[in-house]
């Protein structure tokens, strides 16, 4: 076991041992057991009670954080060129076709976000072993496929993401930086939260949140009692 050090130590004595906190002093706990000398990412680790095998309890979603993620996200349209002015002027990074299909195929990705229209996407079908391992290959349900090209390109720069309960049933992604007030990392993870309950399968039995956990880039992980989460 490695060893912790004199900081890692007062970090972890800030945490009680089998204590689940409010989620309003889990955002606050959350910044006082921060160490990197960067700026670290806030995320949320939501165990859901259902099993992904099954079609019908497949729990995915996007949501538009109020006070957005902190980062700058790089995005790629790919589109027809009647689209490819108000991709632009959206702010998307890099706007194309042909060319970045390309540029995809020889391993291309550096990228965070893919959007594109219904008409493209038979053209996308090859692209599958490089975006689909990298979580980048749009898709209608994550509104990453859509015709609407300019306002989706807003929304992904303002905060808008997509989740997605993965193979163990928990939903993990990133709601904000350690330099975010706790009442926006706050107001970030309630919307999240909010949303994922909107989403609950009608197949779904018993306990829907099994366990919420905050925490920052290498810090150690806050259970949040889920009775103090307004809404579910």
């Amino acid at each position: 076991m490695a060893k912790l050090t004199k900081k890692r130590k007062a970090i972890v004595g800030k945490i009680e041992p089998n204590k689940e906190y409010t989620l309003t002093d889990a955002t606050k706990l959350v910044k006082e057991v921060t160490y990197t000398k960067f700026d670290a990412s806030v995320d949320l680790d939501i165990r859901l009670g259902v099993d992904p095998r099954k079609a019908n309890q497949m729990v995915r979603g996007i949501v538009s954080l109020p006070h957005g993620t902190g980062k700058t996200k790089k995005v790629l349209v790919l589109c027809t060129p009647d689209k490819e002015a108000e991709a632009t002027a959206a702010g998307a990074d890099y706007v194309g076709l042909d060319e970045y299909i390309q540029k995809i195929e020889g391993g291309w990705t550096d990228v965070d976000v893919i959007i594109t229209m219904p008409t493209v996407m038979a053209k996308l079908g090859k692209l599958g072993r490089v975006l689909g391992p990298r979580n980048l290959m749009p898709n209608p349900k994550s509104g990453t496929v859509t015709m609407d090209i300019g306002r989706t390109v807003t929304e992904v720069k303002g905060g808008k993401i997509d989740f997605k309960v993965d193979k163990a049933g928990i939903i993990h992604t990133s709601i904000g930086k350690a330099s975010f007030s706790p009442d926006k990392i706050y107001d970030n993870a309630l919307e999240l939260i909010s949303s994922i309950s909107k989403l609950k399968p009608s197949s779904a039995k018993g306990t829907y949140f099994r366990s919420v956990t905050l925490s920052s880039t290498m810090s150690p992980g806050i259970h949040i009692d889920t009775k103090s989460i307004p809404g579910i």
